[in-house]
């Protein structure tokens, strides 16, 4: 069994594409499973949804999208992020929002004894970060107790592969918003082997000066800061440890 495994397109539909694209060269995949941000923050959130509707996506529900199907009163944000929250649900409708906030939290894929759970963030919630150099003590807390043998995420849009206690830890980075110092778009695919799944991380070029001039015409509230993360593609806070 051969799954991809995208993450995080943030509304992203050029790199979307593209990531398609590239997957289809690979030899395609058996299924394709998007864990979660879908379309907050970009300027295509409707064309996106459509587009992995389009192509039978399974998909899990991140943080953002968490925020679009909530009713605004159960959240704290601050005035910009309040206003593209309501961009973005004016874009996409009633009825994508509904859809959003039906997306189960974690999808398992195969067999108990080699099992792939896909989540946004991690098995417990969908909005703390699993770093790389994370201790033990934070892994038993999030995954110690999982069945699982492999588990992928996204949320952090950091690509990485840890082993961890007979576990596959695999954050497949994003589709759509890179942080990792590299421009491009990033998925993975897993391919399940009789003794666990193997990974293959893929890298995948889009047009952002495309994207940037798509920011900056759609009319999402704050689309100069938007397009200052897409381009400088990188964690503020990591600048001094990703080139």
């Amino acid at each position: 069994m051969r799954i991809a495994v995208l993450s995080d397109i943030h509304g992203n539909l050029i790199a979307l594409d593209a990531c398609l694209a590239d997957l289809v060269a690979q030899g395609n995949a058996d299924a394709i499973i998007v864990a979660g941000d879908l379309c907050l923050d970009g300027p295509k959130p409707k064309k996106v949804l459509q587009r992995l509707e389009e192509i039978g996506a399974a998909c899990v529900r991140g943080n953002t999208d968490r925020y679009l199907a909530e009713e605004p009163s159960s959240q704290t944000f601050d005035e910009l992020e309040t206003a593209q929250i309501a961009w973005t649900r004016r874009e996409i409708g009633e009825r994508w929002r509904s859809w959003l906030g039906s997306l189960p939290f974690a999808l398992r894929i195969g067999d108990d004894g080699n099992q792939l759970l896909i989540v946004h963030a991690n098995p417990k919630t969908d909005d703390e970060h699993i770093w790389p150099d994370a201790e033990d003590a934070v892994l038993e807390r999030l995954i110690g107790d999982d069945a699982a043998t492999a588990i992928a995420f996204g949320h952090l849009h950091l690509p990485y592969v840890r082993a961890w206690r007979a576990k596959l830890l695999v954050n497949v980075a994003s589709a759509g918003l890179p942080k990792d110092g590299d421009p491009r778009a990033g998925y993975a695919i897993l391919t399940q082997r009789a003794g666990g799944w193997q990974v293959k991380h893929r890298r995948v070029a889009f047009d952002t000066k495309r994207v940037a001039t798509q920011l900056a015409d759609c009319g999402i509230p704050g689309s100069g800061e938007l397009i200052a993360t897409l381009r400088r593609h990188r964690y503020k806070r990591l600048k001094n440890y990703i080139p």
